[in-house]
């Protein structure tokens, strides 16, 4: 026999996953009379939910939008949830850092015994990434012109030189994907002036007002605004995957060398060695990263690989004679 709080927030589960329930299904559901459903959805009517009553032959109900904020009923497994979502939120760099921890501290407040000791099970240590924070008025008009399907004009501080100060510079853009990655925001936008596709750091954005007409959405390339974004950070025009990749067999371990190769392959060939398959944006820029490995690194393949080994070399020879002189 449920009690009667256990009912309710079950029978709000199930009205908040479709738009509209018979009421005999929800009978059947919660194994209770219709007589009892149609009491529990006045109670819940009581509490402030918006339930709207359909007709038909059964009859049925539907949850909408309220006027009001209503008590919030959530079951175990989601109140963990939100609870270690508030704690990670205090790093998002969205601007909610304060309102997120004044939140975990009003849901742990409510919390029965048992919820807060499984909390605690799960206690971790959400660390920084360097994030930059963006104010959350900018991420709300960057996430409504997307949702509108608006033109947005905004000012982008961009750096000009490595002694310029950031120059704002004005964009008109056709916003289509606001993502969160790394710890930053940004912005996918097809650029109006360059007609392509740009992705904008949201922390340099400051939006114009008003916004201007409203335009057909576009495909990103490849269909897949993950995939494209992934791929812009690796500096690929062709898809998900670095523009230039290598193998070398590094003189340590695998043990040593996997904990340090991102997404690499390592293969271990025994003896203090291993293989690495692994990519950059550029085939000098892989060189140098491979150094970070502290240890003799024999090519494999591709021969190009082992050219910009050759004019690393020199740069690194040019530099240390400049210390000298």
């Amino acid at each position: 026999m449920t009690t009667t709080t256990s009912r309710l927030l079950a029978l709000l589960s199930l009205l908040q996953t479709r738009r509209d329930w018979p009421g005999a299904v929800l009978a059947d559901r919660l194994e209770i009379s219709h007589r009892t459903v149609r009491r529990d959805v006045d109670r819940l009517r009581e509490m402030g939910y918006s339930i709207h009553s359909t007709m038909g032959p059964d009859g049925g109900y539907r949850l909408d939008a309220g006027s009001e904020l209503p008590p919030l009923l959530f079951d175990d497994d989601q109140v963990i949830a939100l609870a270690v979502a508030l704690r990670a939120a205090t790093l998002s760099g969205a601007g909610i850092e304060e309102a997120a921890v004044r939140a975990l501290t009003t849901v742990r407040q409510v919390m029965p015994s048992r919820l807060r000791h499984r909390l605690d099970a799960l206690e971790f240590t959400a660390m920084p990434s360097g994030s930059a924070a963006v104010a959350s008025d900018v991420l709300l008009a960057l996430s409504a012109a997307v949702r509108a399907r608006e033109v947005l004009r905004f000012d982008y501080a961009s750096p000009r030189s490595r002694t310029d100060a950031e120059t704002p510079a004005s964009r008109r853009v056709e916003p289509h994907h606001l993502v969160t990655a790394d710890g930053r925001w940004y912005l996918v936008a097809w650029d109006l002036t360059l007609e392509d596709w740009r992705i904008f750091r949201a922390d340099r954005i400051t939006p114009r007002t008003p916004t201007g007409p409203r335009f057909a959405p576009r495909a990103v390339p490849g269909g897949d605004v993950t995939e494209f974004v992934s791929a812009r950070f690796k500096g690929s025009n062709r898809g998900n995957r670095w523009p230039c990749t290598g193998t070398v067999i590094l003189h340590r371990s695998a043990s040593e060398v996997l904990p340090f190769a991102g997404d690499g392959e390592v293969e271990d060939l025994g003896e203090g060695r291993c293989g690495l398959h692994t990519g950059s944006w550029s085939w000098i820029a892989l060189a140098a990263s491979l150094g970070r490995f502290d240890t003799d690194v024999d090519v494999v393949e591709p021969p190009e690989l082992a050219e910009a080994f050759a004019q690393l070399a020199i740069r690194d020879a040019r530099s240390a004679g400049s210390q000298r002189r």
